[in-house]
């Protein structure tokens, strides 16, 4: 026991040297004299003047408290669009003056008070908070910290909070939204508290879009595309070019389903609903062009064949008549032999006669011209509409710079 009470000794006296030592015995006392002594008065709960200058007016001796806040974003773990909410992690400071705190010391700069040790602090509330917690791994995460000579204190805690953020999806997915954080004073109002009760910091989110455009716009173009093959296909390939046209479209109606479904729904037509639209349209053009195609398919069959059997009575029976679109020649009228090099007085460009030759020999049906005709048309719109719907979208998302920091 002897020995004990010796290195007990010792070890204080040898402590009592250290200076870090007599600065925590300090700090300690002051503390104790600050806020735990019962003679200082200190009430918690009633909110300090502000300033360790006089009170300028008489009539009123407690001026507005002028509290100073900032934040340090650290991550936003997540944006749902469905909900209109966001999550983040920040470190949230607020400043201010109690003269009641007021201390003088020649060896701290500072002293650090624990969380349990009551002081009047400002109520700050988040006003769209929809959830929100302190962390306390693996002890409280707050400071507060009181400046020797002035009065200040600093305080800071770490938050985790899920806020709403009212979203204008129009050019959803090229969309900058702004999310606000409201903080304001939740009992007092601007004669005691600041210039404002009420502060608000806003964040302009610029979706990504290298997502959606691989996973969305580059698969639906390629549907649209496969459409088209179709107009390639012959007219009696029946089944392959229903079989075409019935899976590109019910693909294309799951991929709009699928985006929908990580959507809100909304009064108004957000971007993304036009594209998978305009694709669709295409797409059931492109099934309804077939359809097209089959009836004048049949059309043509119907007069190759009335031809075919007009001419074979005519040359059974001899008979002068007249078909429908061809004019008679009377049997007495002189017969006029043409030289077919001398048809045209005119020499045709090149271009134009293997047009002229490609149209009315290789593609005399309807339905094979329908099917030439589409083959061009319909790329030619889509290109259309593309050049016109990122000129109107992208140009204002790409007008907004990002700032991503590492």
């Amino acid at each position: 026991m002897m020995f004990s009470l010796l290195v007990l000794t010792y070890s204080i006296a040898g402590a009592a040297e250290i200076p870090g030592y007599e600065k925590l015995l300090d700090e300690q006392r002051i503390i104790k004299e600050l806020v735990e002594n019962p003679e200082s008065n200190y009430d918690w709960r009633v909110r300090p003047r502000g300033s360790l200058q006089p009170p300028p007016d008489e009539e009123d001796p407690t001026g507005p408290v002028l509290v100073t806040v900032n934040m340090y974003l650290r991550s936003i773990s997540k944006v749902d669009d469905v909900n209109m909410e966001y999550s983040l992690h920040f470190t949230f400071r607020e400043e201010w003056v109690d003269e009641r705190l007021f201390f003088v010391s020649d060896r701290l700069s500072h002293i650090v008070l624990s969380p349990g040790q009551k002081i009047w602090m400002p109520d700050t509330f988040f006003q769209n908070e929809k959830e929100g917690k302190k962390h306390d791994i693996d002890t409280p995460n707050v400071l507060i910290r009181v400046f020797n000579g002035t009065g200040r204190i600093l305080y800071s805690t770490r938050l985790t909070l899920t806020l709403s953020c009212p979203m204008r999806l129009s050019n959803y997915p090229l969309d900058v939204q702004e999310c606000k954080i409201d903080f304001a004073s939740y009992a007092y109002t601007t004669d005691d508290i600041g210039v404002y009760s009420c502060l608000s910091t806003i964040l302009e989110l610029k979706r990504e879009f290298s997502y959606y455009l691989l996973q969305l716009y580059i698969p639906s173009f390629m549907l649209v595309a496969v459409s088209w093959v179709s107009f390639w296909l012959d007219k009696d390939s029946v089944p392959a070019r229903v079989t075409l046209g019935v899976t590109t479209l019910l693909t294309m109606t799951t991929q709009a389903s699928g985006v929908n479904a990580n959507l809100p729904p909304v009064s108004y037509t957000k971007a993304i609903d036009i594209w998978i639209g305009v694709c669709l349209a295409f797409i059931f053009g492109a099934l309804l062009e077939f359809a097209l195609v089959n009836w004048a398919a049949r059309k043509d069959l119907c007069q190759n064949r009335g031809r075919r059997s007009s001419n074979f009575f005519h040359r059974l029976t001899g008979a002068d008549y007249e078909l429908p679109g061809y004019s008679s020649v009377p049997p007495d009228s002189p017969i006029i032999f043409a030289n077919p090099q001398h048809t045209s007085s005119a020499p045709r460009h090149p271009k134009v006669s293997w047009w002229h030759d490609t149209w009315h020999r290789k593609y005399r049906e309807n339905s094979r011209r329908i099917d030439l005709i589409s083959r061009a048309l319909f790329p030619v719109f889509f290109i259309i509409f593309n050049l016109l719907y990122w000129w109107l979208y992208l140009r204002p998302y790409m007008s907004v710079k990002s700032r991503v920091q590492d």
